[in-house]
């Protein structure tokens, strides 16, 4: 079954709907298609290398990040469906600013290219993406149609570009993932109803930043190597990371440092669509005292620690949080 048949088959579930957020769907994997069609020639046409520029993440630009965001925006906004797009390339939101834009139920967020510290050396990359319905009355949208917290979205997922590509997502009642035939140019549905394991073998992080995380993820480092002996496996990109956590079980944490207390990935375009996606495949998602999808966001770009994964894993970090305070 491909993407398109998945989709329209859902859509038959719900008496009431219009076949619009069918249709953004559909327009999302249309360009992640064009944008793995490029991350294939990687290294065979100028698509390698930076870009010259800074994003507002005060990161350098990479030629594909630049070439990924541009493509999700140009097909979101021509696809009719779409009000306004916040990416976490750019400062501000997009307001579609056309007659269709007006009248648009939705908004969406995004990371276009997320590892993009990998792109140069063939590893792991991936798009990440979120759709909430818009609070605004009909006309331009505004900046607070995307300050929603995550127990209030309609749909998230991720496109991760590896050894195939796949597109991974959840409208709210389960996750699939659904594999890129190259022969067909099609999304197939390869992953049907993903469950991620209560518990699991790896666990992800930066062990370089050991020294400088809070007390309590030191000690449940300590107690996830020498007590349950579970194995370290860290791609740097989180959406690599994310899809071996959510298929295999385990845990991937991104947890405050003395330099970036308030942590490092962002709330909006990565931790709420990753918690939403695991917590619909039975898992949990916390930066360390809240859940993550009960966090209301005060900004676009605001930055939150994250523990995401199975759920006996994650109720270890509870416990240490309890006994050895939230703090650095």
């Amino acid at each position: 079954m491909t993407l398109d048949e998945y989709i329209i088959l859902k859509e038959k579930d719900y008496p009431d709907a219009k076949g619009n957020l069918s249709k953004l769907l559909r327009d999302i994997g249309v360009a992640s298609k064009v944008i793995n069609r490029e991350v294939n020639k990687a290294g065979l046409v100028d698509i390698l290398g930076a870009a010259g520029m800074i994003n507002v993440q005060d990161e350098q630009q990479q030629k594909l990040d630049v070439f990924a965001n541009k493509m999700l925006i140009n097909y979101l906004r021509n696809g009719g469906q779409c009000a306004g797009i916040g990416s976490e390339e750019n400062e501000d939101i997009i307001v579609v600013d056309t007659a269709d834009g007006h009248n648009a139920h939705y908004v969406v967020l995004m990371d276009p290219l997320d590892g993009s510290s990998n792109i140069d050396i063939n590893a792991t990359i991936g798009t990440i993406f979120s759709i909430y319905k818009r609070n605004s009355p009909v006309g331009p949208c505004n900046i607070d149609d995307f300050l929603q917290e995550g127990n209030k979205l309609v749909a998230a997922g991720y496109v991760i570009y590896g050894s195939s590509t796949m597109l991974v997502y959840s409208t709210g009642n389960g996750v699939n993932g659904f594999t890129l035939d190259p022969s067909i140019g099609e999304f197939c549905l390869s992953h049907p109803s993903i469950t991620t394991p209560d518990t699991g073998v790896y666990y992800a992080v930066n062990q370089a930043n050991y020294a400088f995380f809070p007390e309590h993820t030191r000690r449940y480092i300590d107690w996830l190597v020498n007590e349950k002996r579970k194995g370290l496996r860290y791609i740097g990109s989180m959406v690599g990371d994310m899809h071996r956590t959510l298929l295999k079980g385990g845990i991937f944490m991104y947890p405050a440092t003395t330099d970036s207390p308030n942590g490092k990935l962002r709330l909006l375009y990565e931790c709420i669509p990753m918690a939403f996606l695991m917590e619909q495949a039975g898992g949990r998602a916390t930066d360390g005292h809240r859940e993550i999808l009960d966090i209301v966001p005060s900004e676009l770009h605001q930055r939150v620690p994250i523990y995401i994964g199975s759920t006996r894993l994650l109720k270890r970090v509870d416990q240490f949080v309890e006994k050895y305070g939230v703090g650095g």
